[in-house]
């Protein structure tokens, strides 16, 4: 009974925003979590925050995952909050959800997945190609319609 309760407080995370305000309790987990995963723990988040995202209807065209690389990645996650939260931050888990309840699962969460996503845009070739648009930008016009003086010369 205790593992669905664990299982649908993760699912409850992942589904619901974090509270803008962080427990103590929730604010400790999450930085358990943080202080005490690996950069290739992180890098194995990131890899399936990514195939979640690429669940998408939006964007599903643009990415083809095959089904056994999904789940690959999906049990590498699954050995990660296994340790993390059974093992490694047991003591922090239990008492965030016992003291601020399975939201707070979301607020540990949202920092692990923030610490880890900045390895994402860490990548040069990621930080540049995400400044690609700004080639269409009118500056003229953009600087026009916010009041700023005309910077050519």
């Amino acid at each position: 009974m205790k593992r669905i309760g664990i299982i649908i407080a993760f699912l409850i995370a992942c589904a619901l925003p974090a509270r803008s305000q962080a427990g103590i309790y929730g604010e400790s987990f999450g930085k358990c979590l943080v202080s005490n995963s690996s950069e290739q723990d992180k890098q194995q988040l990131v890899e399936w925050i990514f195939t979640a995202i690429s669940l998408n209807p939006t964007i599903r065209s643009y990415v083809n995952i095959p089904a056994s690389k999904r789940e690959e990645i999906d049990k590498r996650m699954a050995a990660i909050f296994q340790r993390l939260i059974g093992e490694t931050c047991r003591k922090e888990a239990a008492e965030a959800l016992k003291y601020e309840g399975a939201s707070s699962f979301g607020v540990a969460f949202q920092l692990f997945g923030q610490v880890a996503g900045q390895q994402i845009f860490a990548a040069p070739e990621v930080s540049q190609g995400s400044m690609g648009f700004l080639k269409y930008i009118n500056q003229e016009d953009l600087q026009k319609k916010l009041g700023l003086p005309n910077t050519k010369p």
